[in-house]
């Protein structure tokens, strides 16, 4: 069996390069490169514009030195104008609605484990490996998605997108064990990243000033932050674009009658709405709507199924009931209510340790009551 590892140059992938390469398989590594900051006008926000070698480079450089240490064969190849038009065009798109969207999940199902895999298939590999920490599990028939062993790590929220055709041809050598022990393989072979950080910020573009690189693409336009219940403008944001449901920091307006929190955006008048105390119900919802629903489970279920979901990376399992409305449209109930599940965002679902798959939330109720209805009763 062929295999083909993405190499990114970073810890985790090399350590999943040298599992596979100790069980004796046939093991081939390739780095991609996804993002190219001047051609794509990123300077703005960017800690590293003015640098002599890029990011991306010095990764290249990482993931060469690990492969030549591996003594493995490394291939290079250029997805840049595949990110932008169905990755980082969407990001774009679902900001200007006022929605915030995931990238690292988008990245996963066109880029990683499509375009990639395509990659892989049209050089001979029967199958794809990355540093990902989440488990597959394949039968005869079906390849299930887990989560990892290690659940500090856990990656399966990501790839909640990701095709059951293509998991078909994916594993995970990470599944099973605990990041320290991937740093102290690294560290035992030598291996010139074994204390390298782990990557943050936007899935293969990187830390950024958030406000400032949005303000490359999306024209900032300040307006009025406003008391969602009194109607009192408290102060003035730099643009609702800019700003998540549920988020208290950046706001600008400590002081009397806090802590403030988003619960709304009103793109069309350019305002955000605010509502102060953690515990007030327009943070909550017990309803949502979840459109274009990738299902990995084996058998979509007939009437309600009860389970749990994630609305957003690192938090708790939520019990909720699921129902599909259609093929790929879902309601998912919580009477227990969850606060700040986001419109734009993802619902990620879980039946004990099985990623079920996930969507885009698309609206939220508190009560029968939606979002959007509730801000435009303020507007009235």
């Amino acid at each position: 069996m062929k295999i083909l590892v993405g190499l990114s140059g970073g810890v985790d992938s090399a350590v999943a390069a040298y599992l596979l390469k100790q069980q004796g398989l046939d093991v081939s590594c390739a780095f991609m490169r996804n993002w190219d900051s001047m051609a794509n006008n990123d300077f703005l926000g960017n800690p590293n514009a003015d640098a002599d070698v890029c990011p991306q480079e010095k990764d290249w450089m990482d993931a060469k030195s690990v492969a030549d240490s591996l003594g493995l064969e490394l291939l290079r190849v250029d997805f840049v104008k595949e990110y932008w038009d169905h990755v980082f065009s969407n990001f774009l798109q679902e900001y200007q609605k006022g929605r915030t969207p995931n990238p690292d999940i988008l990245c996963n199902k066109y880029i990683k484990f499509s375009s990639f895999l395509d990659f892989a298939k049209s050089r001979g590999f029967d199958t794809l490996a990355t540093g990902h920490y989440a488990r597959v599990q394949h039968e005869e028939d079906f390849s299930g998605l887990y989560k990892a062993k290690d659940l500090n790590k856990d990656q399966s929220y990501f790839l909640c997108q990701v095709a059951s055709e293509a998991l078909a041809h994916t594993c995970f050598p990470l599944g099973e064990i605990e990041k320290p022990e991937v740093r102290r393989i690294a560290k035992d072979l030598k291996l010139s990243i074994a204390e390298k950080k782990d990557s943050t910020g936007i899935c293969f573009i990187g830390e950024r000033n958030f406000r400032e690189f949005l303000k490359n693409y999306l024209p900032a336009k300040s307006g009025t932050i406003v008391d969602v219940k009194s109607r009192r403008v408290l102060g003035e944001h730099e643009g609702v674009l800019y700003y998540t449901i549920g988020q208290r920091k950046g706001l600008g307006i400590g002081g009397e009658g806090g802590p403030w929190f988003v619960v709304g955006k009103d793109v069309v008048r350019n305002e955000l709405l605010v509502a102060s105390g953690e515990s007030n119900d327009w943070l909550l919802s017990d309803t949502c709507l979840v459109s274009g629903v990738n299902w990995l489970g084996k058998a979509k279920p007939q009437g309600t199924l009860t389970c749990c979901a994630k609305f957003r990376y690192r938090q708790k399992d939520n019990p909720v009931t699921l129902e599909f409305l259609d093929e790929t449209t879902v309601k998912l109930t919580y009477p227990q209510q969850v606060a700040s599940v986001t419109p734009g965002q993802q619902a990620v679902f879980y039946l004990e340790d099985q990623c079920l798959g996930g969507g885009v939330i698309e609206e939220v109720w508190h009560k029968g009551q939606s979002l959007t209805d509730r801000v435009r009763s303020f507007e009235q």
